[in-house]
């Protein structure tokens, strides 16, 4: 349940993000892992995990899809899977690592910063489908406090992206 004095919400798919690839990194410590604006966690470049996180009042679920078991085929999207360990034991690594991150966003600590040390880099080419049909492509330029993206775009000008699906390089 939101507090009245909580951060803004939208700042928590940062907290989520870390509290993903946190557990992550526990359940398989040798991995190559990366977090993907503005939910997805990356397993050796191929998608590991996504985050969906729904608002209804002073309450915020956040619900993360972790490919155990397997990984489904999505077309044009390389997938991957953690099947080193089982959805029981993921479980709770999730869920402590979210409570530690909860406690750190709930004090106002800036999450942008943990958020980009465990990102794809600044300067990574992106295009960013904000709307059907309409894509934009520029260079990642870091996150706002609140955790939105900045896209550089070619003509030195920087967009603040609240929304929308990401894929790194230029389409």
């Amino acid at each position: 349940m939101l507090r009245p004095d909580d951060p803004p919400a939208p700042s928590l798919s940062l907290a989520s993000g870390l509290a993903l690839i946190d557990g992550a990194q526990i359940a398989a410590p040798n991995a190559e892992l990366a977090l993907k604006w503005p939910n997805d966690l990356l397993l050796d470049g191929a998608k590991l995990a996504g985050i969906l996180l729904e608002r209804s009042g002073d309450r915020v679920v956040a619900g993360f899809g972790v490919n155990l078991a397997e990984a489904p085929a999505i077309e044009g999207r390389a997938t991957a899977t953690l099947a080193s360990i089982t959805p029981q034991a993921f479980a709770p690594l999730i869920a402590a690592a979210f409570a530690r991150v909860l406690d750190d966003w709930r004090t106002g600590r800036s999450l942008a910063e943990p958020w980009l040390a465990r990102a794809h880099p600044i300067g990574t080419p992106l295009t960013v489908h904000a709307a059907p049909g309409e894509q934009i492509s520029g260079i990642f330029d870091g996150l706002e406090p609140g955790g939105a993206l900045r896209l550089r775009l070619a003509d030195g000008s920087v967009r603040v992206m609240h929304a929308g699906d990401v894929s790194l390089g230029q389409g």
